[in-house]
């Protein structure tokens, strides 16, 4: 029976109340304004599936000690980094049905607590004195700001492509899972043999990671804090509806085709490409592909020497992503 991920945090809790302390010390400054700020935003810790994952692999590895802490706090701040900044670009009044620090504050403070979380996971970064980590880190910035940059290129340019696609959430949010095992491993000193197969399981996390937000913009619920259809109205094509017009035999397909690259969409017209990619199979299609990501993940899984037992707890993370709810 697959655990959920309540069940997964209580094997590393410990270590996430240490984390959750280091990163709090982290972040406390000389400004009052700031720390208010950071405070709030720290009240919502989200699921943390990033430094569970930093934690499971030092686990699986060797022995979590303090490195791990440091790489896995430096890891889940450029993560909030992005977070905040993602928010100031895409003018987000809500996460996860919370108020964002732009809707509360304003851009220019939202900017500049961004910036402060990223120069925060650096120096936690460096205070590992590990070469390797600091890389991991340094490297994953660029990729995210890449990515992000790729997926507006792509937008204003009406790209509907796969390949497209993939190659922006490999860069946007699969490089993240990847800089997560790589930083859990080199805190332990393990042994880079396994590293490669551990990367390749990290990758196809986060790609389904990403499928599976990306199916939720096709529905409404409020548990996921956004709107149905934002992704469309900020011109982001996703797999569901490259699918969907992938179909060229459909008879909708020119009329629909030619929708999608329009400069603006209007509600109406949102609504229409979302039924378009939910009648012809877009939902079925992206929870098929994150079943065959799951295979190829679990696959690589199995090359990894697991004396700790932590491989049936990095599967059952990658079965909970690719089913969970919000």
């Amino acid at each position: 029976m697959t655990s959920t991920l309540a069940t997964i945090r209580q094997t590393v809790q410990p270590e996430l109340d240490q984390l959750n302390a280091l990163i709090s010390s982290a972040l406390q400054s000389s400004n009052p304004m700031m720390n208010t700020i950071v405070d709030g935003f720290l009240k919502t810790k989200g699921k943390q599936i990033r430094p569970i994952l930093v934690i499971l692999t030092a686990k699986m590895l060797g022995e979590v000690n303090r490195h791990v802490l440091e790489a896995a706090a430096a890891v889940e701040m450029l993560h909030n980094a992005s977070l905040i900044h993602d928010d100031v670009v895409d003018e987000s009044k809500t996460r996860h049905s919370r108020p964002t620090i732009n809707s509360v504050w304003d851009n220019h403070l939202a900017v500049l607590v961004g910036d402060f979380f990223v120069s925060t996971a650096l120096d936690m970064a460096t205070n590992t004195q590990d070469l390797r980590i600091i890389n991991s880190i340094a490297r994953l910035g660029k990729e995210l700001s890449i990515g992000e940059i790729d997926q507006i290129y792509n937008a204003r340019n009406h790209c509907i492509d796969e390949e497209a696609y993939f190659e922006i959430i490999s860069r946007k949010t699969a490089a993240l899972f990847v800089s997560c095992v790589e930083v859990g491993a080199f805190a332990v000193n393990a042994d880079t043999k396994c590293l490669d197969a551990m990367r390749e399981y990290a990758r196809l996390l986060g790609l389904c990671f990403q499928i599976r937000d990306d199916i939720f913009d096709y529905f409404s619920d409020d548990n996921i804090g956004k709107p149905t259809g934002n992704d469309l109205r900020e011109g982001k094509m996703t797999l569901p509806l490259i699918y969907a017009l992938s179909l060229t035999g459909n008879p909708q397909h020119a009329q629909m085709n030619s929708l999608a690259q329009s400069e603006t969409l209007d509600g109406k017209e949102i609504d229409t490409l979302i039924e378009f990619a939910k009648e012809n199979g877009g939902i079925e299609y992206a929870v098929a592909t994150m079943k065959r990501l799951r295979d190829e993940a679990v696959m690589a899984l199995s090359t990894v020497d697991d004396s700790a037992n932590i491989v049936p707890l990095f599967v059952d993370l990658i079965d909970y992503i690719i089913s969970r709810d919000f």
